[in-house]
């Protein structure tokens, strides 16, 4: 019973927090209410993590901030296979961004105020106890240990481009894996080691990751300008797709664009519920805010623009649409390559490779990077079982569970696994429009941070027995409307009204 008792306790996460000084008044005036509760019995438990940054971990700038959005190169391709035109994909994508836009400075502002993460923010909508639900629906519905598992994988084939620039052979390796497995040992290999760089950067502390975020927002635009123009230079011009006419008008064009919005929320949303953990390292309030404001949209949008111009190029060069920019450079070391090609190919690859490992990709399919996912998870974990995991732990865990669950076998044999995550969207909308609205119009931006970590009676956020139910009627709502068409967005016949409510769902 003692080795129990003992090997139970060597696994609890020590409290390091408690053995500094606070560092400013705010941090002060909070340890202290919750240091007295705490001798009360009245306090919720908690591991460092979930308590207010203290103030030398508040590194972001509004710089680090531009670095956290630049993703969705291949969103466009959807938009384009639904007969619109460019221009009207590319119209869309800014509409879409642009819409999202005021959600993520919102769910941002609390955790540069206030400097507390997603699972206390969360508090002040559903209840000290009701967050969990919310908190539990984000690490299930957004799948954070598969899509960690999901960009290791895609990551792991940049790896071999980059690779097979410099060791040609590598393709040659010959597959000792099963049919089953949904891969072969060469895409295996650069599979894991993708996978082992990636846990280095678990173990950074979340302040510590601006620094890197920063060379990423240096890198990434160049090597994407660069691609881009050994593309058009390469095609003798920016190939058909510019020229290339809608076909839909009408009302037709219209729900097509309305559907095409929402793709764009479904490829945020999940970093808008993310916004409070990284907004709580914000150096001032209003760094998350004043370049979030301007660089969503225009991010998005000119990453969009890189994707069709060299999509368009590669139809002239190979007689196809290549969609995917890890897929064409691949097809360049096809045709015995000059050492200038495969030095390009690989500083293209490499740069896509640390641009994932970020925290944010300027690839094409990946909805946030491998550092966003493991922060999202350490955060949730910890707040689940706050006795035994911190953000670091978390973030570990995820990593496991995304190695473990095969996710080679799970992109290859999974036709509508994109889909079916993205429909998961409109679950965490959900939670984001009630925490924005609480915020903004309930609360006035005014918390109290003390009452985050307390269950006494009468505090602001313990509501009925710690729970909030006008929160979770709102929830229920937003969410009822759009079950019909959230069964018909995962392959379920559903009716052409229930599909259009759902496309609506953003509203």
């Amino acid at each position: 019973m003692d080795f129990a008792r003992r090997s139970v306790k060597a696994l609890e996460v020590p409290h390091a927090r408690e053995e500094r000084a606070p560092s400013d008044l705010q941090f002060v005036s909070v340890s202290l209410e919750i240091t007295r509760f705490h001798s009360l019995g009245l306090l919720v438990p908690q591991s460092d993590d979930l308590l207010p940054v203290p103030i030398e971990e508040r590194t972001w700038t509004a710089f680090s901030y531009v670095a956290l959005f630049s993703d969705s190169w291949m969103i466009t391709s959807s938009m384009i296979v639904m007969a619109m035109s460019w221009w009207q994909a590319w119209l869309t994508i800014w509409i879409g961004y642009g819409v999202m836009m005021p959600f993520v400075v919102l769910l941002s502002r609390p955790g540069a105020v206030f400097h507390v993460t997603f699972p206390v923010v969360d508090r002040a909508s559903f209840g000290i106890f009701g967050s969990s639900w919310c908190v539990f629906n984000r690490a299930t519905m957004s799948f954070t240990p598969i899509w960690y598992g999901v960009q290791s994988s895609i990551g792991g084939s940049c790896v071999l481009v980059m690779l097979r620039a410099i060791w040609p052979s590598i393709n040659n390796i010959p597959n000792s894996m099963p049919l089953s497995s949904g891969t072969n040992t060469r895409d295996f290999m650069c599979f894991l080691i993708f996978w082992v760089i990636s846990l280095p950067f678990i173990w950074l502390p979340m302040h510590a990751t601006c620094h890197f975020s920063a060379f990423k927002t240096i890198v990434a635009p160049i090597v994407c300008l660069i691609f881009m123009i050994w593309c058009i230079v390469k095609a003798k011009g920016v190939g058909p797709i510019v020229k290339q006419p809608e076909i839909i008008h009408g009302s037709e064009l219209a729900w097509a664009m309305i559907s095409s919005v929402g793709i764009c929320l479904s490829n945020i949303i999940a970093l808008t519920t993310n916004a409070p953990d990284f907004g709580s390292r914000a150096k001032t309030p209003s760094a998350p805010v004043i370049s979030q404001l301007w660089f969503i949209p225009l991010s998005y949008g000119l990453v969009c623009l890189f994707g069709v111009i060299v999509s368009s190029s590669s139809q002239t060069i190979y007689g196809e649409v290549i969609w995917s920019p890890v897929d064409l450079l691949g097809m360049f070391l096809d045709d015995n390559p000059s050492p200038a090609t495969r030095f390009g190919v690989w500083f293209i690859a490499f740069s896509f490779i640390i641009a994932q490992l970020m925290l944010c990709t300027t690839l094409p399919i990946y909805r946030t990077s491998i550092c966003a996912n493991s922060v999202s998870a350490g955060c949730d974990l910890t707040a689940l079982f706050p006795r035994f995991t911190n953000i670091r732990r978390g973030g570990y865990i995820s990593a496991i569970v995304g190695l473990m669950m095969c996710p080679c076998n799970l992109v290859s044999s999974s036709s509508r696994f994109s889909s079916y995550v993205s429909a998961y969207s409109v679950f965490l909308s959900a939670i984001a429009g009630v925490m924005a609205t609480k915020y903004c119009s309930v609360r006035k931006s005014h918390y109290n941070v003390a009452d985050f970590y307390v269950t006494r009676k009468g505090s602001w956020y313990w509501y009925n027995y710690g729970f909030n139910p006008r929160a979770y009627a709102a929830y229920v709502a937003g969410i009822a409307i759009n079950v019909v068409g959230f069964a018909g967005d995962t392959g379920t016949p559903a009716p052409a009204a229930a599909t259009h409510i759902f496309d609506l769902y953003i509203l």
